[in-house]
């Protein structure tokens, strides 16, 4: 599986953005799939995933801001992001995980938010 992430920018606060990560390959096998985040100094953390099912969690930062979908047809994962906030600028990457556990991250893709 590869993973293509896209849609990150420079927004002010209270802006939004799409970002869209597009996998392509062996996709049969994927359980989850879902959206990290990296700040300069910080260490990764989830923002939000959606499973194989539709389920979805959120980190409780961007719950009530942030949404995660899903486009079976395009084989694509959404984050929408809106109300954003300057602590939310990082690198964003996306990942898949399999159903055996194996993990595939994508390149990432940046989101500045502006005060």
């Amino acid at each position: 599986v590869q993973l293509q992430a896209s849609g990150g920018g420079l927004v002010q606060s209270g802006g939004f953005l799409r970002l869209s990560c597009a996998a392509s390959g062996r996709l049969v096998n994927i359980d989850a799939m879902g959206w990290y985040r990296q700040a300069p100094g910080k260490q990764r953390e989830l923002v939000a995933r959606i499973t194989s099912g539709g389920s979805t969690n959120y980190a409780d930062f961007v719950k009530g801001r942030f949404t995660i979908s899903r486009d079976s047809a395009k084989n694509t994962v959404y984050l929408q992001m809106n109300s954003l906030k300057p602590e939310d600028t990082a690198v964003y990457y996306c990942n898949a995980v399999s159903y055996s556990g194996y993990t595939v991250w994508g390149q990432g893709t940046e989101v500045t938010v502006s005060s």
